[in-house]
């Protein structure tokens, strides 16, 4: 079983962010405690999901290394395991030291001293162009890059695959994230967009798991970290079913035809 991942942006923008929230989410929910680093230094994204304050960030523990305890931040959504944050929020002058070599030697300790307290860890990695994303894909044991499911996405994923051979490593799983339908990336677990109505920092996985998209995440991670999860998934209610999608037209009262 692999512990350790990265999830590397093939591209900005890719969803990288919620992707490994999704499956923290769809880890804690089995009972295991996961925890997040945050390697995107320029977008900091992981703090939009940390309420209240943050004192002490990955970058301090890069830097001046503070005690891990420190920077660790639950997220609010109740689950049977640990999920753990530790986002970057940290002023410019401060995240400039934290992408020197010195501090990626330092982030690969970190992802070992982090593997040593929870069953899982991700890193939520950028596009591979500065001395953390090198760090944490050196420092995982698995590398998954996350791009979306058109064209664009499957030339960023080429031009990303040839930057990690320049790194030695490669990408063991690609997730073709909003694939709603045929894409070009083939051999990727595709990743449905989720329900456009869900709380935008709330994982879709959790509390509770969702009937039409956390499938998709469980075959992420079953992927991923090379496990096999004993999951239940919610069967769907008869009063959520569109009875337009089964019964036709001239079958339906006035008032239900479009």
């Amino acid at each position: 079983m692999k512990r350790t991942a990265a999830l590397v942006g093939a591209t900005g923008g890719a969803g990288t962010t919620r992707l490994c929230l999704e499956t923290a989410a769809v880890l804690s929910h089995v009972g295991r405690d996961v925890a997040i680093l945050d390697a995107a230094f320029a977008t900091q994204g992981l703090a939009r999901h940390v309420p209240g304050r943050i004192d002490t960030d990955i970058t301090a523990l890069l830097t001046d290394e503070d005690d891990l305890a420190d920077a660790l931040l639950e997220h609010p959504v109740p689950t049977p395991g640990r999920l753990s944050l530790c986002p970057a929020y940290a002023p410019f002058e401060r995240l400039a030291r934290a992408k020197t070599a010195t501090a990626a030697e330092a982030f690969e300790r970190l992802v070992e001293r982090t593997a040593d307290e929870f069953d899982h860890v991700l890193i939520d990695a950028p596009p591979v162009a500065a001395n953390q994303a090198v760090a944490a894909v050196h420092a995982a044991d698995t590398v998954t890059l996350v791009a979306p499911a058109s064209r664009l996405g499957a030339d960023a994923v080429q031009g990303m695959r040839g930057r990690l051979a320049d790194l030695g490593t490669d990408a063991d799983t690609v997730l073709a994230n909003r694939a709603n339908g045929e894409h070009p990336l083939e051999d990727a677990v595709p990743i449905p967009t989720s329900d456009e109505t869900a709380v935008e920092d709330v994982p879709a996985s959790a509390p509770e798991l969702d009937a039409s998209f956390s499938p998709a995440i469980v075959a992420a991670v079953e992927t991923v970290f090379d496990v096999s999860l004993d999951v239940e998934f919610p069967e769907e209610r008869f009063l959520d079913i569109d009875p337009e999608e089964y019964l036709p037209d001239d079958y339906l009262p006035e008032s239900l035809r479009s």
